[in-house]
């Protein structure tokens, strides 16, 4: 029977995808899991594998293209199978939905309902995934969004290499025991992974990379290893509104269509943050791997201030407002085409010096377009800093389905009043918050905003 390919979903947002290029033309045999065709979106450019062995029979979607998620995109026949030809109209039927009849299995403790939050119903429902499978790690075993996260990663790697079998760490290799069930679950050896954290410590990330290296070393002949090179604007000419700009726009314009939007502004002055990122700065002078900018410093925060109001720390869901207990801070990174929105995870639980490594290399990874799904994925609110671009404040657009966004301008000084009440030349900067006016009212929003303030005019107050 042919195997039908479709457009891969990745993360709850993506709506749609355009086939870039395709590896293998009709008739070439083709094998599992080796690359297939790539897929462009307007967060990362990315290689999808084959799914069977046999004849790519019929590329229903020319490289492109842009579709909707889960159209047939292609058919793979097995050797000397003639299957009917896939037309435009029937690739974007839906996929059947089997029966799963472990979904109406009871849990092996015999409860009959699985405790979970909202989140993780629906992404185990969207992802075809039974409750009663997954193990919970939340208060009384309840099962969380990041349990189901975690049991999908784990059995696409087991799809994706069966018989692969776990191992623990080697002796003295530091793993967080999330981070140990997370590898258990998807078969990886952790005594094989060299842990690219802190003091050698086993990251998600190093997991993810054990599980897929395909993620974190494309071939340098594939496009998405190359940092895209910026759109050439010709005066007089008109550019197609395709590829990542047209993503973009459409993901903008749902953006301010969906949310009630508002944006609310305070000026702050930074002169104690810029004399404490000097100092820091001095302290580090002699250091290669240590660079702390002031951005880093507001990301940290932010952190602080969404602990303070875990409210701004949410997403609105069909089922409501998920309150989340970890931050994955967004940080917006410019591209010579467009934007990407990388996040690090678990930022709430990191130090000034870690946090700012962490920014560093997703933004670099973003750079050079090598950034993976898991660092895509998931973010909980976001910062996007224009302080380079010389302007002061402006009104950033919400990421869906995050609460909150923080858009933060350059530093400049001029005339104010200093700690003795005399007018000195002091530095002021002008940060801008955009709020889901349907999940939080103005009030809690702008006393957010005035927590982030407080801690940047008293930045030593972050570093007790």
């Amino acid at each position: 029977m042919a195997t039908e390919v479709r457009m891969p979903k990745w993360g709850l947002t993506m709506k749609e995808g355009k086939v870039s290029k395709w590896f293998k033309s009709e008739g070439d045999a083709v094998q599992k899991d080796e690359p297939l065709f790539e897929v462009e979106t307007s967060k990362i450019t990315n290689t999808v594998p084959s799914p069977a062995d046999g004849i790519l029979f019929q590329i229903v979607v020319p490289a492109g293209e842009t579709v909707p998620v889960q159209t047939i995109v292609a058919l793979i026949a097995a050797s000397g199978e003639t299957p009917e030809r896939i037309t435009p109209e029937t690739a974007s039927v839906p996929a059947a939905k089997t029966e799963n009849k472990q979904d109406k299995a009871q849990p092996e403790d015999g409860r009959s309902f699985v405790s979970a939050s909202p989140i993780a119903r629906r992404l185990a429902k969207e992802w075809g995934i039974s409750l009663s499978q997954v193990k919970g790690t939340g208060p009384d075993g309840r099962v969380t969004e990041e349990d189901v996260k975690n049991f999908k990663a784990a059995r696409d790697a087991q799809a994706a290499s069966p018989g692969k079998a776990p191992a623990a760490a080697s002796p003295g290799i530091p793993v967080d025991p999330r981070i140990a069930a997370f590898a258990e679950q998807a078969g990886v050896d952790l005594s094989r992974i060299t842990g690219t954290g802190p003091g050698g410590k086993i990251t998600k990330a190093d997991v993810l990379r054990a599980m897929n290296p395909a993620l974190s070393s494309k071939p340098q002949t594939s496009a998405a290893a190359q940092p895209p090179s910026p759109a050439s604007a010709v005066p007089g000419t008109v550019q197609p509104m395709a590829g990542m700009r047209k993503i973009i726009a459409d993901n903008m314009m749902a953006s301010i269509h969906q949310s009630a939007q508002l944006t609310v502004f305070v000026e702050i002055d930074a002169t104690r943050l810029v004399s404490l990122h000097r100092r820091i700065g001095e302290k580090y002078a002699r250091s290669e791997e240590v660079r702390i900018s002031i951005n880093d410093i507001v990301a940290l925060a932010v952190c602080r201030s969404l602990k303070d109001h875990p409210i701004m720390n949410s997403w609105l869901t069909d089922e409501g407002i998920v309150l989340h207990a970890e931050v994955n801070l967004g940080i917006a990174v410019a591209l010579p085409d467009g934007l990407v929105v990388p996040n690090v995870k678990d930022a709430h639980n990191k130090g000034l010096l870690e946090l700012s490594a962490d920014i560093r290399r997703v933004v670099e990874m973003a750079r050079q377009a090598k950034l993976t799904f898991d660092e895509i994925q998931g973010g909980t609110f976001t910062i996007t800093n224009v302080s380079r671009l010389g302007v002061d404040g402006f009104t950033p657009i919400l990421n869906p389905p995050e609460t909150g966004i923080l858009g933060v301008g350059r530093i400049v000084q001029k005339p104010g009043i200093d700690e003795n009440g005399q007018i000195a030349i002091r530095s002021f900067m002008t940060l801008s918050l955009t709020f889901d006016h349907r999940v939080v009212d103005g009030a809690p929003a702008m006393r957010f905003l005035r927590t982030l303030a407080d801690y940047l005019e008293e930045p030593v107050t972050l570093l007790s």
